[in-house]
């Protein structure tokens, strides 16, 4: 990776600024989109999150983007396989969930996966971590609500808050050793989750991606922002990691984007 290089990332939403914002301090050239007018891509079809996917990276390409990192667990295990031999030879892809499961495989035998019903019925994590650790044992979990609770910042309801620790006591009652919390958007449950379960039990993927996927250049980071829907509303939910003071431009997501 260079200095000079364009790197987009996206999600669909403002999850994938949880990659972004540990990303910043070495620096570096970055698009980030927000796909917020089809949010939650969790409840969406293969095809039509290939489709999303597809749009987005075009968009990159457009923009002159030299790699793309699908900050987004369930693009990455819907649509990369597709969104690889379409743009492979033309962009670098990092795929969220194969990047990152090999050092998951690492963390325990028994593993959670916190996850929207799209990245758990698609068994991804499951198969990726068994290819680096085959005595894993792992409990795929879809949480249907839990991006509609972090993009609509209702972590204060209480209905809320028993939401989230029902679907922790199914996988703490597995015996699970590490949860991952397999959606970008999870992470800003964390103040919730960790009201029923230690901390260190909880696997954010962004740590072990950004890890890997930094770089070292400590040049001044800039950032252009870019979403398919309300930009206000994106500034609004985005402050719980970075506080937006650039402008944030609206993109059409049904066809190639151009901004």
């Amino acid at each position: 990776m260079t200095e000079k290089e364009l790197i987009g990332i996206f999600d669909s939403g403002v999850g994938g600024l949880s990659i972004l914002k540990k990303l910043l301090p070495s620096g570096g050239h970055y698009l980030y989109f927000g796909d917020t007018k089809n949010v939650p891509y969790g409840n969406k079809t293969k095809e039509e999150i290939i489709n999303f996917t597809r749009n987005i990276i075009e968009f990159f390409i457009s923009k002159g983007a030299k790699r793309v990192v699908m900050a987004c667990n369930t693009s990455s295990a819907l649509a990369y396989d597709t969104l690889e031999k379409e743009f492979g030879t033309i962009i670098k892809i990092h795929p969220l969930i194969q990047t990152v499961a090999p050092y998951i495989a690492r963390e325990g035998n028994i593993i959670g996966i916190m996850s929207t019903c799209a990245t758990a019925q698609s068994k991804t994590y499951t198969k990726e971590i068994l290819k680096a650790n085959d005595k894993a044992v792992v409990y795929e979990l879809g949480c249907p609500d839990f991006v509609k609770i972090v993009e609509e910042r209702l972590y204060d309801k209480k209905e809320s808050v028993e939401y989230v620790k029902k679907y922790l006591d199914i996988l703490l009652d597995k015996g699970c050793e590490k949860i991952v919390l397999g959606c970008t958007h999870y992470p800003y449950l964390t103040d919730i989750l960790t009201r029923f379960a230690p901390k260190d039990i909880f696997i954010d993927p962004a740590v072990f991606m950004t890890n890997i996927f930094k770089n070292n250049i400590c040049s001044k980071a800039t950032v252009e922002y870019f979403v398919s829907g309300d930009p206000e509303e994106f500034r609004k939910s985005a402050k719980l990691f970075i506080d937006i003071k650039e402008n944030i431009n609206r993109v059409q997501a049904d066809r190639v984007l151009s901004a």
